[in-house]
């Protein structure tokens, strides 16, 4: 007798036990994410998603904060916890490399607050505007500040070197060219030449972000990005607004 015909046949039940199953599986794969799918990760500082207006408040407040000596307590060993899978930062922060000026210090914001970029003189160079770009289209953040100071060395430099048609040393002459505008443009006006030139320098440089074609430019146009200037006082540590179109000028 054939083996195979002395195969008892499956009943009714158990096709249909079979078949309901399969269908089960395959519309499973059928809704399930693809595996390449990348997961939606809520941000590390979901109370930095803010608009640029409050981010602005926000910083004006915590400098008022550093000011009166009555700055927060940061936990910074649960920050980096927090912080380790990605960053969210509320503002970018074009300042110089003075020493002296430190800008999660005098914003008394924590890491992960601030997307910072130092360099003497406070300039947008291409490194400086490709940064902030990628701040802005990756990260999202809603407000760029350029941040002078008082008695800005390189902006003095500056002064010097062109008063005096002379040429410093090593790459310090980029220096100079970056600032010259603003020195020129505020030569022979009233008041301290070197703190008129450090409050242009600014301006200049809030314009030349605006103007930066294509991502920061449509960012701002598109009511997503606000830039604004500001000099920090070394004296209290007091930040002035110097260049916000809706704010008054200092």
């Amino acid at each position: 007798m054939c083996q195979l015909c002395d195969v008892t046949p499956p009943s009714q039940t158990s096709r249909r036990r079979f078949l309901a199953a399969a269908a089960c599986t395959a519309a499973s794969f059928a809704f399930a994410p693809p595996a390449t799918a990348k997961e939606t990760k809520p941000p590390p500082k979901p109370q930095n998603v803010v608009p640029p207006d409050a981010a602005l408040d926000r910083l004006l407040k915590g400098n008022l904060r550093y000011v009166e000596g009555v700055s927060r307590r940061h936990d910074f060993k649960h920050e980096r916890e927090a912080l380790a899978g990605g960053q969210n930062p509320f503002a970018g922060i074009l300042s110089c490399a003075d020493s002296r000026i430190a800008p999660e210090y005098a914003f008394d914001t924590a890491r992960g607050d601030l997307f910072v970029c130092r360099v003497a003189g406070n300039f947008a160079s291409d490194e400086m505007i490709a940064s902030l770009e990628y701040a802005q289209a990756v990260l999202g953040v809603p407000l760029f500040m350029v941040l002078g100071h008082d008695s800005c060395g390189a902006v003095d430099a500056a002064i010097k070197s062109l008063k005096d048609n002379t040429t410093l040393p090593g790459h310090l002459p980029s220096l100079v060219t970056a600032i010259a505008p603003a020195v020129k443009a505020t030569e022979g006006g009233p008041g301290d030449h070197l703190a008129s030139a450090i409050r242009q320098n600014v301006i200049d440089n809030v314009a030349k972000l605006k103007a930066a074609t294509p991502i920061l430019s449509a960012a701002v146009d598109q009511g997503k990005l606000r830039i604004v200037g500001a000099v920090y006082r070394l004296v209290n540590g007091k930040v002035e607004l110097v260049a916000d179109a809706k704010r008054p000028a200092i």
